[in-house]
C-alpha cells in the first residue's frame, strides 16, 4: 500500500566544489570525491505496492527535466534480492519501498550511496538509527490484525485484544494471515511473534496457532479481499493481517493494537547510479510537504514528517499505535533466513 514527490537540488557544497575546482583550472586533489553523475533519465525501482499520483509525477519532472521511468519488480524483499543480484549492473538510480526487515540487508551488501537528505524532519530521526546514512525514511505504519466487527456482534462475541486471545477455542477458524516467506505483511507479523514470544517461544506460539486452526495464505490480497469476511470479498474469517489504517477504508472494521509491528519504509540511492543527482532530487521529493501529505490516501502509510495533517478519516479510524512490537534491523538481518525456515517447517510442513 503507497505513492510519493519531491524538490530538485544540488547541495551547496557540492556546487560549492564543482565551482571551486572549475574556477582553479586544475584537477581534484587524488582520493577527494568524485561529483555526482547526472544523466537526462531516472530510473526509479519500487515495490509492487507503489502508487504515485499523475500530478505529482509531471511536476516533479517539470521540476528536473528528467524522463522518469519506474520498475517494480516485486515486494520489498524481491527488490532487495534484485538490488543484491545485479549489483554489477545496477537496475536504476533510486529505490523506494525498502523496508526494516531488509534494510540491513541491503546496507550490508554494499547496493547504496550514502545520502542524507536536508529536507528530512526532525521528526523522521526516530527511524534513522539502523541505516547508516545509507537509507532515507519516507514512510511508516504498522501491520496488526484487524477485525470484523459487524461479525463478532452477530455472534454476541468479543473481539480478541492481544496474541495471546487468538489461541482461546472460541476464536479457532477465525484468523488468516499471509505467509512471511511470500509476503510483507506475512514477514512483518511473524517478526511481531518473534518479539513478542522470543526465540524460545514464538514457535511454539505458531504451533498453538496452527491448531487452532489459523488459515495462512499467499499474500495480503489474498487474505483481505478474498478471505476475510469484513472486506469486499465476504469470505468467512472475521480476524485478518492487514494494517492500522485499513479502518479508516473499511469503517466496519476495527485495529488490534496489541498485535502490531511496525514497519517503516526507505528511499536509497544505488551504488553505481547513472543518475546520483536525480536520485537525489527523488529522495527530497519524496520528503516534500505535498507528497507526504499524499501518503495516507495513496499508499495508506503515515508520513515520516509529523507536521503534515492527516485526512479526518484516519484521525477517527486510524489512530497511531502507541506500542508497537519492533525488532533491531541488525537482528532481523542476521536471523530473519532461519526464522523463515524454522516456521515453514513447524506451520506448513
Amino acid at each position: 500500500m503507497k505513492m510519493l514527490k519531491l524538490l530538485p537540488r544540488l547541495t551547496a557544497a557540492i556546487l560549492g566544489t564543482v565551482l571551486l575546482v572549475s574556477c582553479a583550472g586544475a584537477p581534484a586533489p587524488s582520493g577527494s570525491p568524485s561529483a555526482p553523475t547526472e544523466t537526462k533519465t531516472l530510473t526509479v525501482i519500487t515495490h509492487d505496492s507503489f502508487n504515485l499520483s499523475k500530478s505529482a509525477l509531471a511536476a516533479f519532472k517539470a521540476d528536473t527535466g528528467y524522463e522518469v521511468t519506474f520498475v517494480a519488480p516485486g515486494d520489498a524483499g524481491t527488490v532487495v534480492n534484485q538490488l543484491v543480484l545485479t549489483k554489477d549492473s545496477p537496475l536504476g538510480d533510486v529505490v523506494y519501498g525498502i523496508d526494516n526487515t531488509f534494510a540491513a540487508r541491503a546496507i550490508d551488501a554494499g547496493v547504496l550511496n550514502s545520502y542524507t537528505s536536508a529536507a528530512l524532519p526532525a521528526s523522521a530521526t526516530q527511524f534513522t538509527a539502523d541505516v547508516a546514512g545509507k537509507l532515507t525514511p519516507i514512510d511508516y505504519g504498522d501491520v496488526c490484525l484487524n477485525a470484523d466487527t459487524g461479525w463478532f456482534k452477530a455472534k454476541n462475541l468479543a473481539v480478541p485484544q492481544t496474541l495471546d486471545d487468538l489461541l482461546k477455542p472460541e476464536y479457532a477458524g477465525l484468523l488468516v494471515v499471509a505467509n512471511p516467506a511470500s509476503s510483507s505483511p506475512g514477514l512483518a507479523f511473524l517478526m511481531a511473534t518473534v518479539a513478542a514470544k522470543g526465540e524460545a517461544g514464538y514457535l511454539d506460539y505458531w504451533k498453538a496457532l496452527k491448531a487452532n486452526k489459523v488459515k495462512v495464505v499467499k499474500g495480503w490480497t489474498e487474505a483481505y479481499t478474498v478471505e476475510f469476511s469484513g472486506s469486499s470479498g465476504k469470505g468467512n474469517r472475521p480476524l485478518v493481517l492487514s494494517y492500522s489504517s485499513s479502518p479508516a477504508f473499511e469503517p466496519a472494521t476495527e485495529n488490534l493494537d496489541q498485535t502490531c509491528f511496525r514497519q517503516v519504509e526507505f528511499a536509497g540511492v544505488i551504488a553505481g547510479a547513472q543518475n546520483e543527482v536525480g536520485a537525489r532530487k527523488f529522495i527530497d521529493f519524496l520528503l516534500s510537504n505535498e507528497v507526504q501529505a499524499q501518503l495516507p490516501e495513496q499508499m495508506y502509510m503515515y508520513p515520516v514528517d509529523s507536521s503534515v495533517k492527516l485526512p479526518a478519516d484516519w484521525a477517527k479510524k486510524a489512530a497511531k499505535v502507541e506500542s508497537p512490537f519492533t525488532l533491531p534491523a541488525a537482528e532481523i538481518n542476521a536471523k530473519r533466513d532461519a526464522w523463515i525456515k524454522a516456521w515453514t517447517a513447524a506451520v506448513i510442513g
